[in-house]
């Protein structure tokens, strides 16, 4: 294949977050929920920066300087279907050139960051959800204003004088600061001839400045009082009594009140700025006896990696622009200015204001599925056969149910678990922890390297090594990535094992709002699969043989391939052949050749895909036969379901890989065939309804670019029929009670 038949991963990606933009911009959504997709696009671009664009940068000068590019911790980066240039990608762009057309991107998608905020500014406005401007404060809200300044942040705060970079204080990245630009000091009159000269060579240069970090100790958003309620700090009523909220940035309040941190100085200017810092920073665990140590030294680099991104307020000078960037070293292209609050992502904290639930979606409550609502142990449950869930349609629980009942079970034996990402205060953890102390066999691989997680992995590891949990800190140069709790339980007629396996991360916070599935089975062959799994994760055994599933990097991606040529030597054969395929990426130049060659076959391929696509369909004589939508909407699709036709014996897989190099070849994953004829429908048909949304689903043309899907007929939004379909599945099964009417009491009468 050659360049063109390839999209860039890093463009691929922005287009996907300009979906999410567009889902913001989208005026059929309620004001509410648009703001809290603005703010998702903002979180998404820092973590881009932080991780593509730093190690593009770091990329970018080793090439020119001749070093080897390989030390980014994304080693994606260093992939290449055509050799050249390290970092060139398969479509054929060097570092720089990647570099160029992502400034050119972001800088428009910024503009229109702020364009739409500017736009739900004045719709929120409109019921009483107001972002003031600080020089037009009410009475109250200026009072309100001048205690919050005086309680929270006088005291807090500390302004630096910068007079050259090494004096630049080291903000970590994300932290809002304030720079503020003083007036030049009047000549020292100081008699000694060598303090005078020094004193006046230091005020040589005009304005002096002075930066004033807005850390993790201060509040990012000040609520103030609603307009005509003295003493009011949460939602309230304005002039004419109707509701009010109002917030206001950490960064324009110290700005605004900037002069009382300088008495007796001339502020000329104060200005919010951001820093976004290179996170990209590899691990080399060649080097590394105790990754734990490596770990946390890394996170120390992580907070002095060099600015590849600095937000700047709109209308700063000419000077104070040019002395932030001669001092953070930061090129004119990676300098983004910001028309409102500096990091967008940070408004996703005030859409959860209270008392206005009108401005917001309908809610969806995950439903109970019938077979493991509680009502018997879960263990019986699965005895019976396996069972599918499909979140948040389905309700998280019963995963955190099996192992809380694991936990507690006196026949219980073993547990053993994989965690790459967990919630705070997470109940699976928990019950690890009460497992291990009733003297349970308890193994929990922990992923440190799950990055942006690395410290909280850290330290919940440490509290499950505390409790007695066996803990390993992941293998040795792979991230474990693979969803799986294994249980072994003492039965009458011997022991049996059960599982769970999964496409999402064990955390019951995002399983509210990711869309994934888990298979939880008693199967005897599964079940044996996740012990020899375990073996040899755990050890140092040789990865053995498995009955039915694959795990990546040992036979993941060859198993793929091998059921892409499958279908398409069926296709060539005239027997049925398709595939549809639904994932977060795909990047994997070896798997998008090979589903070319199934498209040249005749094979028809269907593709859902979340975020960044790699492959260019439509293509005439290459991929006329591949069609490609991604559907953003109020869940964030992240299930990994494969389905081959083979010949008319449909095989049906979950997986928690996407396809990408780093998932089939740096990574434990694991592929999980799923046979239950009923459960095989009911993931057929939710990928059925991806390609029949005509309402929030996008499709990939030959040209790159995505287009809103607008087929006639009866609209369908899949995500709301997935919903209506778990409500009317729960109804329909849920067994019928006979409540008979009770004689009344006499307290009654």
């Amino acid at each position: 294949m050659s360049p063109e038949h390839f999209l860039n991963r890093e463009l691929s990606w922005l287009e996907f977050n300009q979906r999410v933009l567009d889902e913001a911009a989208d005026p059929q959504v309620p004001p509410l929920e648009r703001l809290k997709f603005l703010a998702i696009t903002g979180a998404n671009l820092d973590e881009f920066f932080m991780v593509r664009v730093g190690g593009l940068q770091m990329l970018a000068e080793e090439t020119r300087e001749g070093r080897d590019a390989s030390e980014t911790e994304d080693e994606d980066f260093a992939d290449s279907g055509f050799g050249g240039t390290p970092g060139t990608d398969p479509a054929g762009m060097t570092p720089e050139q990647q570099l160029a057309a992502i400034a050119e991107r972001c800088a428009a998608m910024n503009a229109d960051q702020y364009a739409l905020l500017a736009e739900l500014d004045e719709l929120l406005a409109g019921h009483g959800f107001v972002r003031p401007d600080p020089k037009k404060l009410t009475s109250h809200q200026a009072a309100a204003l001048d205690h919050a300044f005086s309680e929270a942040l006088f005291g807090v705060l500390t302004p630096t004088s910068v007079t050259a970079p090494e004096d630049f204080p080291l903000v970590e990245t994300g932290a809002v600061c304030v720079l503020v630009r003083l007036a030049p000091a009047p000549p020292h009159r100081e008699d000694d001839p060598e303090i005078k000269a020094a004193a006046n060579a230091l005020n040589e240069g005009g304005s002096r400045f002075a930066v004033i970090p807005c850390g993790r100790a201060v509040p990012r958003w000040l609520t103030l009082p609603a307009d005509g309620a003295a003493g009011d700090h949460g939602p309230g009523t304005n002039a004419e009594g109707g509701r009010a909220f109002a917030y206001l940035p950490v960064e324009e309040a110290v700005a605004h009140l900037a002069g009382r941190f300088f008495e007796g100085q001339t502020v000329e200017e104060a200005v919010a700025f951001r820093v976004t810092r290179n996170a990209d920073l590899a691990i080399r665990e060649d080097q590394a006896g105790d990754l734990l140590r490596q770990m946390r030294r890394v996170l120390e680099k992580r907070r002095r990696g060099g600015c590849v991104r600095l937000e700047l307020a709109a209308g700063a000078s000419e000077e104070a622009t040019a002395f932030l960037k001669h001092c953070l070293d930061v090129e004119p292209r990676d300098l983004y200015l910001a028309h409102g609050p500096i990091g967008l992502g940070a408004l996703m904290k005030v859409t959860g204001a209270a008392g206005f639930d009108d401005l917001r979606v309908e809610d969806w409550p995950p439903q109970p599925p019938v077979r493991l609502d509680g009502e018997e142990p879960s263990f019986e449950a699965l005895s019976a056969g396996d069972v599918l869930l499909y979140h948040p349609y389905d309700s998280y629980e019963p995963v955190v149910r099996l192992a809380e009942e694991a936990a507690e079970d006196p026949d219980v034996l073993a547990i053993k678990q994989t965690l790459y990402r967990t919630s705070a205060d997470s109940r699976i953890v928990a019950a690890l922890k009460t497992a291990a102390q009733a003297g349970k066999s308890v193994a929990a691989v922990v992923e440190l390297k799950a990055r942006f997680d690395e410290a909280r992995n850290i330290e919940w590891a440490r509290d499950l090594e505390r409790a007695g949990v066996q803990v390993i800190y992941g293998v040795r140069g792979l991230k474990t990535h693979a969803k799986l709790l294994l249980i072994i339980r003492r039965e009458p007629d011997g022991v049996r094992r059960y599982a769970h396996f999964g496409t999402g991360n064990y955390n019951e916070s995002t399983a509210r709002i990711y869309s994934d599935a888990s298979l939880m089975t008693a199967d005897d062959d599964l079940t044996a699969d996740a012990v020899n799994f375990f073996n040899a994760v755990t050890g140092y055994s040789q990865p053995q043989a498995f009955r039915r599933i694959e795990a990546a990097p040992i036979g993941l991606r060859e198993r793929v391939a091998e059921l892409i040529r499958a279908e398409a030597d069926r296709a060539r054969q005239g027997m049925p052949a398709a595939i549809d395929a639904k994932m977060n990426s795909l990047v994997d130049p070896a798997l998008i050749d090979a589903l070319y060659h199934a498209s040249r076959a005749g094979v028809k391929i269907r593709l859902n895909i979340r975020g960044i696509c790699c492959l260019r369909p439509g293509v005439e004589g290459v991929s006329e036969n591949i069609r490609v939508v991604s559907v953003v909407d109020r869940f964030l699709e992240h299930a990994r379901v494969m389905r081959f036709v083979h010949g008319g014996d449909e095989l049906m897989y979950l997986s928690s890989a996407d396809w990408m190099p780093r998932n089939l070849d740096r990574r434990i994953e694991l592929l999980v065939p799923v046979t239950a004829e009923p459960l095989k429908k009911r993931l057929q048909d939710a990928i059925n309804l991806y390609f029949r949304d005509n309402v929030k689903a996008r499709e990939l043309h030959a040209d790159g670019v995505w287009r809103k899907v607008t087929r006639r007929g009866r609209k369908i939004r899949s995500q709301r029929v997935l919903y209506e379909d778990a409500v009317s599945r729960a109804e329909r099964l849920r067994p019928t009670v006979f409540e008979p009417h009770k004689a009344p009491t006499k307290n009654d009468e």
